[in-house]
């Protein structure tokens, strides 16, 4: 794995990825890719909705999306990695879309011991796997990684907080807002920030994310943002294992390029830079999966000399 390498998608020119980003369609996103099969999962803290594509023999990958998200996220990424030779997983996080019911007991909090006790027991459930974390799921990857690595195959961060702490203190224009702002208030402002669009996403994107949030559990959301405001720094930790790691964003993330620089550098990873902005697995997904695939073929190659 090439150390702290600087990967760009560019859009145009001579990348067969970037030009296929281009030229994306417009899908409904309430309509799976053919092939996706669904199901429940018992996790610690309840049922969790899942959906896979592909082969269960293929080697395994495992997306999870973060708050506010749901596995739907993946409709456009997944079937490249299916394509590429791979079995394809993804999961709502407790208390999110339709894993609604998952939670704690009455009365308590979404905690990272809760929701990373979910990922791992999801990994437990299969081969070790090839992992993303989505913004605040890569969070729970790293937590999950430090503790049992040997379910981890390779690991994707794609956008998420590359600070630990107040994880939005580095946030574009408003990041000095969140200093003021307690969990319930912030979730308020990210909520009306995604249903009055301010990402500009097309109407049938728009329609759906708003649709979710008839489902997603508000309290799930609250204590989440209040929990990306104290972000365990566990990035010597995630350094020292053996597992190849990529992060990768959009050149308008909601976090600037250079914070996501640096936090590829101490976690001795590779960085993929694409011209999007926070959900490039929405819009760069031939460039991200391209870059995954590689991630892939070089944690696998290592194995093999292992």
């Amino acid at each position: 794995m090439s150390i702290g390498e600087r990967r760009p998608g560019v859009a145009g020119g001579d990348d067969d990825a970037a030009r296929l980003d281009a030229g994306l369609p417009d899908i409904d996103w309430s309509i799976a890719p053919v092939g996706a099969r669904f199901s429940r999962f018992p996790a610690p803290s309840g049922e969790l909705a899942v959906v896979e594509l592909g082969d269960p023999s293929d080697p395994r990958v495992v997306l999870i999306p973060g708050v506010t998200g749901s596995k739907e996220d993946f409709y456009l990424l997944a079937p490249i990695l299916v394509a590429g030779g791979y079995f394809v997983q993804s999961f709502d996080l407790a208390g999110q879309y339709e894993s609604a019911d998952a939670g704690p007991v009455a009365g308590g909090h979404y905690t990272y011991e809760l929701l990373v006790g979910d990922v791992l027991a999801f990994l437990r459930s299969g081969e070790p796997a090839h992992v993303l974390g989505y913004s605040f799921a890569g969070v729970l990857s790293e937590l999950a990684l430090t503790e049992h690595p040997e379910l981890f195959r390779s690991l994707t961060l794609l956008t998420t907080p590359p600070e630990p702490g107040q994880a939005f203190r580095g946030v574009r224009v408003i990041g000095w807002l969140s200093w003021f702002l307690n969990g319930h208030q912030g979730a308020g402002l990210m909520i009306w920030g995604i249903v009055t669009n301010k990402n500009k996403v097309p109407a049938s994107r728009l329609a759906f994310v708003r649709s979710r949030f008839s489902l997603t559990r508000r309290s799930s959301v609250d204590d989440i943002v209040g929990l990306m405001k104290r972000v365990p720094d566990v990035r010597e930790r995630v350094a020292q294992s053996t597992v190849p790691i990529l992060v990768a964003t959009g050149n308008h993330d909601l976090w600037p390029t250079h914070l996501h620089a640096q936090n590829a550098q101490a976690l001795r990873a590779t960085l993929a830079v694409y011209t999007t902005g926070h959900s490039p697995c929405e819009t760069a997904p031939h460039q991200l999966a391209r870059d995954m695939l590689a991630l892939f073929h070089r944690s696998e190659r290592a194995e093999e000399r292992r």
